[in-house]
């Protein structure tokens, strides 16, 4: 049952996802192995969204760590866990906090000895720099962890790097890239812990920087994503911007025509009230890491309530023919102004 309920929401998810985003690429995803024990490394520069992206463009079952304070109301950790998410503790959540990691660390070596997928993000916390961050050893200590418990159990890791156009805005084109699988055994050595941590660290960050776009946070960085902004370049084409970083060589992008703008009018104009609330709710947002995840959360829950509240509405006083026409052409602007709309870099 719960697998299905799991398959259920994945669908529901992927639905809402594509409506809300202008594109999403995907590329290597035959790397990723059908069966056996997989850990995900992901970059983390967008709150909730990138795990969704994640899970929802893969074929394996996904059980991922997500930051322990969404997890607070005894409601919510039910929900949440039906979903195969669990909580990792930080320090910020207090220190006493920290002796429960315990248990969900164990969770993860028995999920890996199931043969089941695992997603973590070892950069450890969300930010929309587009660098790839210094990697903690949290992953290693559960890969090492489970390598422990069980010897002869063979972990790979699959790095997958996520690039957004612009993640602020709305819609954003998103690309996808999963790396090479990279056996996690290999690199395990108990007798030299700290060279083994490093050495796994440094083939997943070389890896991440090559999938998803980085400019080396030094005194340059500020320079160079200037530079492409300033030529509007599409993020989401990876390894040409990537080169330009690398060679100080920069193409300004063909910026195309937003489409979008003619039927984002109709969009706002039948989506008034719940566009009205998402604005005010916008105000309240501190980080500006999470301003994607809750528009992606009210899109797929206050919006879909209005247009079938409004549909009721048609077909109370015009009946179901001229309803479904409504509903239709509801979701044909919808998609339009999401598909043709065009966001600047950023």
């Amino acid at each position: 049952m719960k697998k299905l309920w799991y398959q259920l929401f994945k669908i529901y998810i992927q639905t809402g996802l594509f409506f809300y985003t202008k594109k999403i690429k995907i590329s290597g995803r035959e790397n990723i192995p059908k069966k056996g024990a997989v850990l995900f490394a992901v970059n983390h520069p967008n709150g909730l969204l990138d795990p969704l992206l994640v899970t929802t463009n893969t074929p394996r079952v996904t059980h991922y760590l997500v930051r322990a304070a969404i997890f607070k109301k005894p409601l919510v950790k039910k929900f949440l866990a039906t979903l195969n998410l669990m909580p990792i503790y930080r320090i910020r959540d207090g220190v006493k906090e920290l002796s429960k990691n315990t248990e969900i660390f164990n969770n993860c070596y028995e999920i890996l000895n199931n043969q089941s997928a695992l997603m973590i993000f070892p950069e450890g916390s969300h930010n929309r720099k587009r660098t790839i961050r210094n990697l903690s050893k949290g992953f290693t200590r559960i890969l090492f962890g489970a390598m422990d418990k069980y010897p002869n159990l063979p972990i790979h890791i699959i790095p997958v790097g996520v690039t957004y156009q612009n993640a602020s805005q709305y819609p954003s084109k998103v690309a996808i890239h999963y790396g090479t699988p990279i056996l996690a055994n290999a690199f395990y050595n108990k007798e030299a812990l700290n060279s083994s941590i490093k050495n796994i660290k440094l083939e997943v960050s070389n890896q991440l920087e090559k999938l998803s776009v980085h400019i080396p946070f030094d005194d340059n960085y500020n320079t160079i994503f200037n530079q492409l902004n300033d030529h509007q370049v599409d993020f989401t084409e990876v390894e040409a911007v990537n080169n330009m970083v690398i060679s100080n060589t920069f193409q300004k992008f063909r910026k195309p025509f937003n489409f979008g703008i003619l039927f984002k009018f109709l969009f706002v104009l039948n989506s008034l009230i719940p566009w009205v609330l998402w604005k005010l709710i916008a105000k309240k947002i501190d980080e500006i890491e999470f301003l994607d995840t809750f528009r992606f959360g009210i899109g797929i829950s206050l919006f879909p309530i209005f247009y079938v509240i409004q549909t009721l509405i048609v077909n109370n006083f015009y009946g179901s023919k001229y309803a479904l026409l409504y509903f239709g052409v509801t979701l044909i602007i919808a998609l339009l102004t999401s598909k043709l709309s065009s966001t600047p870099a950023e």
